[in-house]
């Protein structure tokens, strides 16, 4: 296995942590394990993070910008439904 395979085996792998923490923080009720899992759920996010720059710094991972009428869109799409919930 070589280091773009090795490297992106471990963002699937984060990516995964991640979501299983999200997971674990959405159905839990006792709050010493919430807050628990807060802190790993950061931790991981970090990591994920580091792992998915440096993929993109060595051109293994192609990004682009989302045009900025779709991210103002979007923004406002959110904005509205946070309004909606409350």
């Amino acid at each position: 296995m070589n280091d773009k395979e090795l490297t992106h085996d471990l963002l699937s792998s984060e990516k995964q942590v991640v979501s299983s923490y999200s997971t674990g923080i959405t159905e839990s009720s006792c709050m010493n394990l919430r807050n628990t899992l807060m802190n790993n759920f950061k931790t991981a996010q970090d990591l994920q993070f580091k792992v998915f720059d440096t993929m993109k710094t060595k051109g293994w991972y192609a990004t682009k910008d989302a045009p900025s009428a779709e991210v103002s869109q979007l923004k406002a799409d959110a904005s509205q439904i946070s309004t909606e919930l409350v």
